[in-house]
């Protein structure tokens, strides 16, 4: 069993030495992650410039790009043998609702799904740093994977409350939730008397209801959320085709 792990918190973050402890137990394992903190980074690709693999004295592979190039990079040339899983974490943090479109945790297994390969994204709901937890849900997650594999690859966005590991309720399976519009930007200025904008936390919750991923976490529950790739929206398929030819 060989796992190919990486994170967008970069190689440095304590998420990813958890998960890489706990899971080296089970298969064998390769951390190939951002040479720096890459959070919302999305499935950006770079195109621009050649990208460099170096190994860190931890004996994690750090790339100068995105969590989206380490994956790329790690299964379509650097690593000799194809994963047979991708995980991406441990992220500090939730990855919930459409906080999923920016993430380059989800962004890492992501790009292992696009490649044909079983991927699963695990974030820390909360900043208590209860790593122990996620790594322990993300350890049980692989062992049911050996014992049952997937029939054909899936893409899972899993979310643990923020719990030492004996607080932790059941898996839910659930959907995103959705939020509110993000709050407004905040203005300063630099040094030098320039306007900078910093982005503005996220928005309230709007669609936290039963079923949902942030209902699953508010109770303590462990959420996982099956993801897909198609954006097509495909009850407006009609309404366009008659916009186009009345």
């Amino acid at each position: 069993m060989r796992i190919l792990i990486s994170n967008d918190d970069g190689y440095f973050a304590p998420g990813l030495a958890a998960l890489a402890a706990s899971l080296s137990k089970l298969a064998d394992v390769v951390v190939v992650a951002p040479e720096r903190d890459r959070s919302g980074a999305s499935n950006s690709l770079t195109l621009d410039r050649p990208l460099s693999v170096k190994k860190a004295a931890n004996g994690f592979y750090y790339v100068n790009g995105t969590p989206t190039d380490c994956v790329h990079v790690a299964v379509t040339g650097f690593l000799e043998q194809r994963p047979d899983l991708v995980i991406s974490g441990i992220n500090h943090g939730p990855n919930m609702g459409e906080d999923t479109l920016y993430s380059g945790t989800v962004a890492a297994a992501t790009e292992g799904f696009l490649l044909g390969i079983p991927a699963i994204a695990v974030s820390l709901a909360g900043k208590n740093n209860h790593f122990d937890g996620a790594a322990r849900v993300a350890s049980d997650l692989v062992q049911r994977f050996i014992a049952k594999p997937f029939a054909s690859p899936m893409l899972l966005n899993v979310n643990v409350p923020d719990l030492p590991p004996d607080q932790l309720g059941a898996f839910e399976v659930t959907r995103l939730g959705r939020r509110h519009m993000a709050e407004p930007v905040i203005r300063a200025q630099n040094p030098r008397g320039e306007t900078v904008y910093w982005v503005g936390p996220v928005g309230p919750e709007q669609d936290a209801g039963d079923g949902t991923d942030f209902n699953a976490i508010r109770r303590k529950q462990v959420s996982v959320t099956p993801l897909m790739i198609d954006l097509t929206a495909r009850d407006q398929l009609g309404a366009i085709k008659t916009w186009l030819n009345p």
